[in-house]
């Protein structure tokens, strides 16, 4: 049975991160659901339809043969990259025929697999560039000999002012290849290593847990970048929706703006619970002055703008996939609820003592905590379709009643609407 393209797809993502940790682009996991046929010239047209020129270059990743095969044989020369599984080319002759057929049209593949298992020179040839992977045994290897480097230089890997790894002394056990795009790596020094020493042009993910437990030590501060970015906005006087959109887009900044303005100092009468009724309530003159005393104290770390910049990413298609036609109020509260739900990976605490502090709405609270209430199913897509994995995506759609078609093109109008390498830097 045929059918419309994207109501037959799985669809999910991630990031693709640049040397500067900004977002360099977006990697698309695509699923045919059981029992379709997807019309894969058609998803690619739908896809050029709703993707912007400014947003990031797109990496369509197919999970399966047949999709790899349909996208190699029907996209024209323009579409996105498209991934080719190195297992796949390696035990498919068709596969390998439908690649030089592909590249001989002018389209950018990129090879995926393991770094040991890199194709000869002849099938190199067809790729524009790879995905790698390490074997754990080599991953862990690069890892302890940054750390090993470290201790002989007597250059500890954390100074009082920033965890870093130390420079790429010891020869590694594996030998990484230059201007590469890696992935699944679970070491901030294997990171460091492969975007700063072998200039990666791009790491797919980001090591959350082993980068929040270098951080661990620090106290958590709102980025400077926002901060400069609000200060601008109130200097041009440019709208509250601008406001309001620069202070949601970091949220140590946000949940502490919302601290401040329910704070006995400023002796408001009635609880603030959204950000845009605490600009609203403030007053521009109070607000700079509150921004001007976070300056000194802002964070600067590069290698911690990954982890924001995924929470606002998941924030944003929360708003987007809450129910068609509600009003601007419970998208901004949702926007919210979803900013906040990764506040202990920041504030290195429980999200429930988090939350307490604020009057947000119990909507939020349940959502976050007890994964009840009417926005939960929403947090909890929002953070499915950030995976590889179709399985929790297939099944919230089922409990919700989601349609596959507008799943989709909600995720694809989410990510078309991202720039490259947000947040912007502000000279």
């Amino acid at each position: 049975m045929v059918q419309s393209a994207l109501s037959s797809l799985t669809l999910g993502y991630r990031p693709l991160w640049g040397r500067a940790r900004r977002l360099a682009g977006i990697q698309l996991y695509v699923h045919e659901d059981p029992g379709t046929s997807a019309d894969l010239a058609h998803f690619l047209r739908s896809v050029d339809e709703i993707w912007s020129r400014q947003a990031p270059p797109l990496l369509i990743s197919p999970q399966s043969r047949q999709v790899l095969c349909n996208l190699l044989e029907h996209a024209p020369q323009g579409s996105p990259w498209i991934e080719v599984r190195g297992d796949w080319l390696a035990q498919d002759e068709g596969i390998y025929a439908l690649v030089q057929k592909a590249k001989a049209r002018g389209l950018m593949l990129v090879w995926a697999g393991g770094l040991a298992d890199v194709p000869d020179a002849d099938a190199a040839r067809c790729f524009a560039s790879s995905l790698l992977s390490l074997p754990p045994e080599g991953a862990s290897g690069i890892a302890n000999s940054v750390r090993e480097a470290s201790a002989q230089a007597s250059l500890p890997v954390k100074t009082a002012d920033k965890p870093q790894a130390a420079p790429f002394f010891a020869s590694p056990p594996l030998n990484l290849l230059n201007g590469q795009m890696y992935e699944g790596l679970q070491s901030l020094a294997l990171a460091q290593a492969c975007l700063d020493d072998y200039e990666a042009a791009a790491v797919a993910g980001w090591p959350v847990a082993d980068t929040m437990q270098a951080y661990r030590l620090q106290q958590p501060q709102p980025s400077r970048d926002a901060l400069f970015r609000l200060m601008k906005a109130i200097d041009k006087e440019q709208s509250l929706d601008v406001m309001e959109e620069i202070l949601g887009s970091d949220p140590v900044l946000a949940y502490r703006f919302l601290l401040y303005t329910n704070s006995a100092a400023l002796g408001l009468r009635r609880g603030v619970d959204s950000l845009r009724r605490g600009l609203v309530m403030l007053g521009l003159g109070t607000l700079e002055r509150w921004l001007a005393d976070q300056l000194p104290h802002a964070c600067v770390e590069q290698d911690l703008v990954p982890l924001r910049t995924q929470v606002v990413l998941r924030a944003k298609l929360a708003e987007e996939l809450i129910e068609a036609g509600v009003s601007l109020d419970l998208q901004r509260e949702m926007y919210l609820c979803s900013l906040f739900s990764q506040l202990d990976l920041m504030l290195h605490e429980p999200v429930a003592n988090i939350l307490r502090r604020t009057p947000l709405n119990e909507r939020i609270f349940d959502a976050i905590v007890t994964r009840s209430g009417p926005y939960a199913a929403v947090l909890q897509m929002s953070q499915a379709l950030e995976g590889r994995d179709p399985a929790p995506i297939r099944q919230l759609r089922e409990q919700e009643g989601w349609e596959a078609e507008d799943l989709n093109r909600m995720l694809l109008r989410m990510l078309s609407a991202l720039k490259l390498g947000m947040p912007q830097l502000q000279s």
